[in-house]
């Protein structure tokens, strides 16, 4: 596997220099912030995810006023007190995209977020407490626990949330392909994510990066040289 400067280096000649390309890094919130996230914006991230997967983006967010009022503010205790004529009533709610598996998601991934603030006081102290060398760990327990939150649902939580995470896009799977990891065009197993997570550990060791700059930067080096509204990862 190539060293990452070299992957850093190409992006800054791509992006203008090392100024233009640090510029196009996010930021990346620390476990305190994480740790201090309420439960029910763990949850109405969750819920945003699960619908905009497959969706434009723009329309969920339009009518996102609509799903807080809808899902009572995403209180987990709230909506698990909730009978099924509640439940029955949203996929008529025009308030919201009357999706009845994705309506149902949220009350199932209310069950999962009051769980794991049962076991470790808060869903963001569980995941500040997680280790960032061990997103895959993360990923399977959301797949396994929480509902629909699998794929790319999952990664896209983690980084929205402040968790600091990698994001298997089409040009990070490029550049680790580049780079020498041996994985599928499209790495769906356990073997592929496997081998992407110890490409990503190395790189931190190198470095001292955060994943989630590790990520840009990879997706940044390659591919078609978008402008910086249409990059991303």
């Amino acid at each position: 596997m190539i060293p990452f400067a070299f992957i850093r280096e190409r992006a800054e000649e791509r992006k203008g220099g090392a100024a233009a390309l640090a510029a196009l890094l996010p930021a990346v919130p620390g476990n305190g912030a994480l740790a201090a996230l309420p439960d029910d914006r763990a949850l109405a991230m969750m819920a945003k995810r699960v619908f905009s997967a497959g969706f434009v983006w723009s329309v969920i967010e339009a009518k996102w006023p609509g799903f807080e009022a809808a899902f009572l503010g995403f209180d987990p205790a709230a909506l698990m007190f909730q009978p099924d004529d509640y439940w029955d009533g949203l996929e008529r709610d025009t308030r919201i995209v009357r999706n009845g598996a994705k309506i149902r998601s949220v009350r199932e991934n209310a069950a999962f977020v009051r769980a794991i603030a049962a076991e470790h006081g808060s869903f963001g102290r569980f995941l500040a407490a997680w280790p960032a060398d061990d997103e895959v760990g993360l990923l399977d327990l959301l797949a396994k626990r929480g509902s629909r939150l699998g794929g790319n649902s999952g990664q896209m939580l983690l980084r929205f949330l402040g968790f600091d995470a990698f994001v298997t896009s089409a040009d990070v799977v490029a550049c680790l392909r580049d780079a020498g990891v041996d994985i599928a065009a499209e790495p769906k197993s356990k073997g592929d994510m496997a081998k992407i997570q110890k490409a990503f550990n190395a790189w931190r060791s190198e470095t001292g990066l955060p994943y989630t700059h590790l990520s840009r930067i990879c997706a940044l080096s390659i591919g078609e040289n978008r402008s910086a509204i249409e990059e991303g990862d």
